[in-house]
């Protein structure tokens, strides 16, 4: 999942990218609220983390702007720890708050909830067929065994598995696994979709020539 990060504080907004990072996110940070804006314009993310202090606008205004067009996930992070502001973000559209300073396995568990909840899940483990994803602890089983994937092809796979049977096109899995200023191999999307192939069986993902690929429900 790509995620869309809004933090002015460098050491904060490094900690949670990285934090993110390993947790098989794709992340692109942005310090300033405008920047945020024309990024939800133009790309597609699975969520947001939007700070309120932000040195160009109050990032209230941004949830308010972003909420007039779009329905991403916004978790909201942010040291205003009044009701009446709670309240004020929660009424402008924001999905969560988490208060500064947090724990950040806090942070990622909220995360979670909110893009489940978007997608219309309650349950944190995935299943499709014989493909079972837990997303908390990222462990993946096919057909009842136990599969160790790396951390992109973890993240590719759970992107085909939120989209069964529909085709994602190749560039769509690329902007979803490689944030901005990340180099990307022109067969980055076939080395990965080989290796979950190697691991899963041929029939899970199947290549929709010209187009991109989609994971089957029904295979076995």
């Amino acid at each position: 999942m790509r995620i869309l990060l809004v933090e002015d504080d460098p050491l904060l907004g490094d900690g949670i990218k990285t934090a993110l990072a390993r947790d098989a996110y794709t992340v692109d940070w942005f310090t300033e609220g405008h920047h945020a804006i024309e990024a939800v314009h133009n790309e597609s993310f699975s969520a947001m983390i939007l700070d309120l202090g932000l040195p160009d606008m109050d990032g209230m205004t941004v949830l308010e702007r972003l909420r007039e067009a779009s329905s991403l996930p916004i978790l909201i992070l942010t040291a205003r720890d009044a009701v009446e502001e709670r309240i004020r973000g929660l009424d402008a559209g924001a999905d969560d708050y988490v208060l500064k300073p947090f724990n950040l396995q806090e942070l990622l568990a909220r995360l979670r909830v909110i893009t489940r909840r978007a997608e219309g899940r309650a349950s944190h483990t995935l299943t499709v067929g014989a493909l079972s994803i837990d997303e908390a602890s990222h462990s993946v089983s096919w057909q009842g065994l136990d599969v160790t994937l790396g951390r992109r092809e973890y993240a590719l796979l759970l992107e085909l598995a939120r989209h069964p049977d529909k085709v994602l096109s190749r560039p769509r899995l690329e902007s979803l696994l490689y944030g901005w200023g990340e180099e990307v191999a022109s067969n980055a999307v076939e080395v990965h979709v080989h290796h979950l192939r190697k691991k899963l069986g041929k029939s899970l993902i199947m290549t929709v020539r010209g187009i991109g690929y989609r994971l089957d429900r029904h295979a076995t």
